[in-house]
């Protein structure tokens, strides 16, 4: 009898430790597959996926009762998912948008701008945080601060004279006008609209343009075809 049992115990630890290695690899394969590189690059719908897929390992390895298959199967159809998602929201501007929120200004000239932070659920203390893991002693030593999409934290410093810079935002991207941006600019779609005419282009033509210091930078559609 204790032979058995200790064989039973052998054959347990074996298979929790083959279900490991087999996931490890696994996991590797669907998340090269997702073209996902860092957990930092993870968006809300990857950020889900990666979590779904987490406690379904965990749950497999733990449950030796269950089959490998009853495991594989599922994650491959989140994989799956994610990649047509992904393909979707290229072609797609309205699902792009859907899925992938917009970045926002949290601090800009140096003043922190509490009614985005509260409209983003961003607290002082998550600032604080954020700009403590720049090396940031003060919120006083930053210039403009935007929260991206995937809950990092982009900082511009003052420089030494502390001269004002222009900070900048993308108005067009994509074909599509960034009316945020021209808010924070304190310009308008008019004005947008009359320099395109200028060049004579439309923003359907252009993949993405910023302005800065009283100039666009523009990159056409047919450029990145």
């Amino acid at each position: 009898m204790k032979h058995n049992n200790n064989g039973d115990i052998f054959m347990e630890i074996f298979t929790i430790l083959y279900r490991t290695f087999f996931f490890y690899f696994f996991i590797v394969v669907c998340y090269k597959l997702m073209g996902k590189r860092e957990i930092g690059q993870l968006g809300v719908i990857d950020l889900i996926v990666s979590i779904l897929i987490a406690e379904m390992v965990a749950i497999s390895i733990e449950n030796t009762n269950k089959t490998i298959l009853q495991t594989v199967l599922p994650i491959s159809l989140l994989v799956l998912l994610e990649i047509i998602l992904a393909f979707i929201s290229l072609k797609s501007k309205k699902v792009r948008r859907a899925l992938s929120p917009h970045p926002s200004i949290i601090i800009l000239n140096g003043k922190v701008n509490y009614k985005e932070m509260v409209k983003q659920r961003y607290t002082l203390e998550d600032l604080l945080l954020q700009l403590r893991q720049k090396d940031i002693r003060s919120i006083e030593e930053v210039e403009y601060a935007i929260l991206e999409s995937n809950g990092k934290l982009s900082v511009f410093k003052y420089g030494i004279l502390k001269i004002k810079k222009d900070l900048p935002l993308p108005l067009i991207v994509d074909g599509s006008i960034q009316y945020k941006a021209l808010e924070y600019l304190d310009k308008t779609k008019e004005w947008l609209i009359h320099n395109l005419d200028n060049q004579n282009l439309e923003a359907k033509d252009i993949f993405y343009a910023f302005y800065k210091s009283s100039k666009f930078y523009i990159i056409k559609q047919d450029e990145v075809k």
